[in-house]
């Protein structure tokens, strides 16, 4: 059913999204399978790309001829250069993105990639002989072989979501973790571990009260001066110059946490 690939990248995250692409790109026939395919490189958390250290890392990620930084500035609703008060060394672009937006012009992209496929399943199993791995086992059954193999799970392998005190399987809320492939990397000599990632709190603005939280909230505006993150400049997204909010939390409520 499958034929033989030269590189199977598992997952669809950012990092899975950019290996399928440099792979396919420099001429590999390349698989990227993912647990679901309406998910594709999906902002989970802080809708955000650029900052601190990963502004960096996204227009190296563009020098080397990745994405990233091209759908950053498809999708781009606002963009601001943080820690201005410092020396230009410590300047750090951030763009602020449409979340649909992003995964959208990430996945049109792949789509026009040549070279690469895409399959949706879970892989629960590599393909290992003589210590070298040469596939993948899905959970329907499928076992398609690769010279190579990229795991770019994320925080799905037997992944964990805490929610006060309670806590449950999932990769991401309402997704369900992968399972099978951290034990069998274990079996093999490999260590497991567990990395814990913050959530920040949704605050939905309807709820707020402009007058009662007028002390403790402060407006976010866009940089004048727009600062593409990739090298070729890209249509701007549709509204570049949104507002974005600060909002102040009461030391109470910040321990509560």
């Amino acid at each position: 059913m499958f034929p033989k690939y030269d590189v199977i990248v598992v997952g669809a995250g950012h990092a899975g999204c950019e290996a399928a692409a440099a792979a396919a790109n420099l001429g590999s026939k390349t698989l990227l399978v993912t647990m679901n395919m309406q998910t594709i490189a999906q902002m989970s958390c802080n809708p955000a790309m650029g900052g601190i250290a990963k502004g960096q890392i996204v227009r190296e990620i563009d020098a080397m001829g990745g994405y990233s930084g091209i759908v950053t500035d498809l999708s781009t609703i606002q963009f601001r250069m943080l820690n201005r008060s410092k020396g230009p060394a410590m300047w750090s672009p951030r763009a602020q993105n449409d979340r649909m937006l992003f995964h959208l012009k990430w996945r049109e992209m792949l789509e026009n990639t040549p070279n690469l496929d895409f399959y949706q399943d879970m892989v629960n199993g590599l393909l290992v002989k003589d210590g070298r791995c040469y596939g993948i086992i899905t959970g329907m059954g499928h076992q398609i072989e690769a010279t190579s193999v990229v795991l770019t799970n994320g925080t799905f392998l037997n992944g964990i979501v805490h929610i006060g005190e309670k806590n449950f399987g999932g990769g991401r809320i309402a997704e369900k973790a992968a399972t099978g492939i951290t034990e069998q990397l274990v079996s093999l000599g490999f260590e497991s571990d567990r990395l814990k990632t913050g959530t920040p709190p949704r605050v939905d603005g309807r709820s707020l009260d402009p007058g009662l939280h007028r002390d403790r909230a402060c407006k976010r505006l866009a940089d004048t001066r727009r600062h593409p993150q990739a090298r070729a400049p890209q249509r701007a997204g549709a509204n570049c110059d949104s507002v974005g909010s600060a909002l102040r939390v009461p030391d109470r409520r910040h321990r509560a946490g």
